[in-house]
């Protein structure tokens, strides 16, 4: 048996793996876990998103205008405007005064307002909103399918604990050791959603770079080398390799993120990250676009089977140890 083939574990271990790891404060954290899962799918910020779409929809049907509603609100032309794009939680009591500007039956009003109340719930992400991106977890939560581009790091529904602090750390140099942490448990919870009852579908193309940088040292990179191999054998993750040898391809614009969601009232969103934190985009053709280049860094990718050879192949022998020292690498 070779040296990768030893350091390959079970589905059972890789669930324990893909949560959060025994150590200190764990113990409750995986109590908090298991009712993340219980919970995916009744994301406040899917509900939020549905809701403003159908405001929008039955405001424009009713030929009425965003000064209009603002008026019988009380409010400003942008918070109705936030209300409709998902981006601002509306009360029941607003969403019932708009729906009486349109004119809406009551049992339509009534399963709004109703949609309104779940949507003001909170998250369990919540209590660490001051560390992360609420809207991108919370659209997460409730998707059916996440097919992810990276050319930097691992993504962080398949990092390691020790990956993820590493990373974090160095990506967040005003953060303190508390801020960090609460990161990456965030980061680790998210992973549930790998191996909860009712799993997402995840397809990711990791640029060869992401491989070849030993974020954390060597032992932790090929830990987390190991992880991928584990998290690629999960019959909900596909996961290729984009080489070096490719040259140029249809993602170098950058890191982006598509996600399909299992209602057809809700539309597909991409998120493409940059240094302030990401941009969601949700226009029909701006869908189209990223969806015609994911197919392209796809199609240009080695197969999930050569992918899963090529990180087998890295974990003993590591990219950044072969190459020429310069510089002071690893």
């Amino acid at each position: 048996m070779s040296a990768v083939s030893e350091q390959l574990i079970t589905r059972s271990r890789l669930k324990d793996l893909l949560t959060y790891r025994e150590t200190g404060h764990d113990i409750a954290a995986r109590v908090r876990i298991s009712e993340v899962s219980v919970n995916q799918r009744r994301s406040p910020t899917i509900r939020r998103r549905r809701l403003g779409a159908e405001l929008r929809r039955l405001r424009e049907s009713a030929g009425v205008t965003i000064d209009v509603v603002a008026d019988r609100l009380g409010c400003s032309t942008s918070k109705v405007s936030r209300i409709e794009t998902g981006h601002t939680s509306a009360t029941p009591r607003d969403v019932r005064d708009i729906l009486d500007v349109y004119d809406v039956s009551q049992s339509e009003s009534d399963e709004l307002v109703e949609i309104a109340r779940q949507a003001r719930q909170k998250g369990w992400w919540h209590p660490y909103s001051a560390v992360l991106m609420g809207a991108y977890v919370g659209l997460e939560a409730a998707a059916r399918n996440v097919r992810a581009y990276e050319q930097q790091v691992i993504p962080g529904l398949l990092q390691s604990e020790e990956y993820a602090i590493a990373m974090i750390r160095a990506a967040r140099l005003s953060d303190t050791p508390q801020e960090i942490d609460r990161r990456v448990h965030v980061r680790m919870a998210r992973q549930s959603l790998l191996i909860q009852d009712d799993p997402i579908d995840l397809w990711v193309v990791l640029d060869e770079a992401v491989l070849s940088r030993p974020v954390g040292g060597d032992e932790v990179m090929r830990d987390q080398l190991v992880r991928l191999i584990e998290a690629a054998a999960l019959p909900n993750v596909t996961l290729q390799v984009l080489p070096f040898a490719a040259g140029a391809h249809a993602g170098m614009d950058g890191t982006f993120a598509i996600l399909d969601f299992p209602e057809a009232e809700d539309p597909d969103v991409v998120y493409a990250e940059n240094a302030t934190g990401g941009l969601f985009l949700e226009k029909t053709e701006e869908i189209h676009k990223y969806r015609r280049t994911f197919e392209s860094i796809q199609a240009t990718a080695l197969t999930p089977e050569e992918s899963t050879t090529m990180i087998e192949v890295l974990v003993e022998e590591p990219l950044w140890k072969l190459r020429p020292r310069v510089s002071g690498s690893i």
